[in-house]
C-alpha cells in the first residue's frame, strides 16, 4: 500500500512521511525512489520503506483576490470543485484522504469564500482583506477540525454584509483552531463577529484577534472556548463580548453528552481586552464553568445591568500557567426589564454557583449607580496569597475549597 501511494507523487505537492507518530513534510520535487520499492529518498534523506508507518499527501490551493476578481490555483487535485463569480469563491470538496491546505491572500471589497467539505483542512491567511456584500466573508462548512493560521507578519481583515442571514463574518461549522503570529481584524455587520458551532481554540502562537463591532456577540462559541495565548480585543458589539453556549441534542434542551467541556470557558494565558456597553450584556459569558490559569484581563462593563464576567456555574482562578492579572470596572447603572420590571445591577463578576481564587491579582472597581464588584450565589473561597480587591462584594465565605466539578 505504501508503494502504491508513492506512485501518485506527480499529482501532489507535498508528502508527509510518518514514523512513530511523527512526520516529516517534504516537497514532492525532492523525492526519488528505487525501482524495487525497497527505499526512497526525500529531501536528501533515505527512508527504508519497511520502516515507514504511512505516507499522506498535502495539496495546496491558493485563492488570490485582486480588486473585484478572485483567481484560484489548484493544480490537478482530485475531488475538489471550485467556482468563481467576481470576488465570490465557492469550494466544494469530497476529498477524504489527502490533506488540503488553502492559502487566502489579496484584497477585495466585494468578495467571499464558502468552503464545504467533510475532512480536516488548513486555511492560511496571508495578508487577506475581504469584505462581503452578500453574506459571510469566510464561511467554513465543515464539521471537522479546521486550522486557521495567521501567517507571520501579516494583517488580515474580514467583514460581512449587513442584513444577511449569515451567523458571522467568520463562521466555522466545526472545530476551529487558530495559530500564527499575524493579526486578524473582524467586523460583524449582521450578527456575530466570529462564530463557531463547536469549540474555538487559540494556541500559544496566536498573534492578535480584534473584533471591532457586531450587532450581536463579538465571539460566539458552541461547546467550549480555549485560549492558550494571543491577544483578544472585543469592542463595539451590541451583544456579549465572548460567549460560550451548551450544545444540546437535536430538537431537545438536554445537553449533548458527547460534547466534552460543553459550555465551558478556559483561559490559560494571553491577553483579553473586552468593553461591553450594551444593556444587560456580558463581557465574558460562560454557559457552564470558567477556569482561568493565567493571563491578563482588562474588562469594562459600562452598560446598564452589564457584567464584566458572568459564569453560569463555577469560577476557578489560579496561576498554573503563569501570572493571572484582572482589572475589571463596572461603570453601568441598573437595568430594568420592561416586560417583567425586574432590575439587574451592573457587576464586575457574577457567579451563579461557587467561586475559588487560588492565586492571582484581581481588582474590581464599581462606580455605576447601585453597581457591585463581585456577587457569588454559592460559596466563595480565597486562598492565602491571592489578592482580590473589590469595592463591593456579596459572597458567602468558605474556609475550604467548595465543590468545583
Amino acid at each position: 500500500m505504501l508503494w502504491a501511494a508513492c506512485t501518485m507523487l506527480p499529482a501532489q505537492e507535498y508528502m508527509r512521511i510518518w514514523q512513530g507518530g511523527e512526520n516529516t513534510r517534504v516537497p514532492l520535487t525532492e523525492v526519488t525512489y528505487a525501482s524495487d520499492g525497497a527505499f526512497f529518498t526525500a529531501d536528501g534523506v533515505t527512508y527504508q520503506t519497511s520502516q515507514v508507518d504511512s505516507i499522506t499527501f498535502v495539496h495546496i490551493i491558493t485563492v488570490t483576490w485582486d480588486g473585484t476578481q478572485a483567481t484560484i490555483e489548484k493544480g490537478n487535485v482530485l475531488d475538489v470543485e471550485t467556482s468563481v463569480s467576481g470576488g465570490d469563491v465557492v469550494i466544494n470538496s469530497t476529498n477524504t484522504h489527502n490533506e488540503l491546505e488553502f492559502v487566502l491572500q489579496g484584497a477585495c471589497s466585494d468578495g467571499s469564500l464558502t468552503y464545504t467539505g467533510s475532512y480536516k483542512c488548513k486555511f492560511y491567511l496571508n495578508g487577506l482583506n475581504l469584505t462581503s456584500q452578500k453574506g459571510a466573508a469566510l464561511e467554513i462548512l465543515c464539521g471537522k477540525r479546521i486550522d486557521l493560521i495567521l501567517n507571520d507578519g501579516t494583517e488580515n481583515v474580514l467583514a460581512d454584509a449587513p442584513g444577511g442571514e449569515q451567523k458571522a463574518a467568520l463562521y466555522c461549522k466545526g472545530h476551529l483552531e487558530i495559530e500564527g503570529s499575524g493579526s486578524l481584524t473582524v467586523t460583524g455587520n449582521a450578527r456575530h463577529g466570529i462564530c463557531t458551532k463547536e469549540y474555538l481554540q487559540l494556541k500559544r502562537s496566536t498573534g492578535s484577534i480584534t473584533v471591532n463591532s457586531a450587532p450581536s456577540d463579538g465571539i460566539h462559541v458552541g461547546q467550549y472556548f480555549l485560549m492558550n495565548g494571543g491577544t483578544v480585543t472585543v469592542s463595539g458589539q451590541q451583544g456579549d463580548g465572548i460567549q460560550t453556549e451548551v450544545l444540546t441534542l437535536d430538537d431537545d434542551v438536554t445537553p449533548n453528552p458527547e460534547k466534552e467541556y460543553n459550555g465551558q470557558l478556559f483561559i490559560n494565558g494571553g491577553t483579553v481586552n473586552v468593553t461591553v456597553a450594551g444593556d444587560d450584556k456580558k463581557g465574558i459569558k460562560s454557559a457552564d464553568k470558567m477556569t482561568v490559569t493565567g493571563g491578563t484581563f482588562t474588562i469594562v462593563a459600562s452598560g446598564k445591568g452589564s457584567k464584566g464576567i458572568s459564569v453560569a456555574r463555577h469560577l476557578l482562578i489560579n496561576e498554573d500557567n503563569g501570572t493571572t492579572t484582572m482589572q475589571i470596572r463596572a461603570t453601568g447603572g441598573v437595568y430594568e426589564d420592561e416586560a417583567t420590571e425586574d432590575e439587574s445591577r451592573c457587576m464586575g463578576i457574577k457567579v451563579t454557583q461557587n467561586m475559588a481564587v487560588m492565586a492571582g491579582n484581581i481588582k474590581v472597581s464599581n462606580t455605576g449607580s447601585k453597581s457591585r464588584g463581585i456577587k457569588v450565589d454559592g460559596l466563595y473561597y480565597q486562598a492565602l496569597g491571592a489578592t482580590v480587591q473589590a469595592d463591593k462584594k456579596k459572597v458567602t465565605e468558605s474556609t475550604t475549597i467548595p465543590p468545583m466539578d
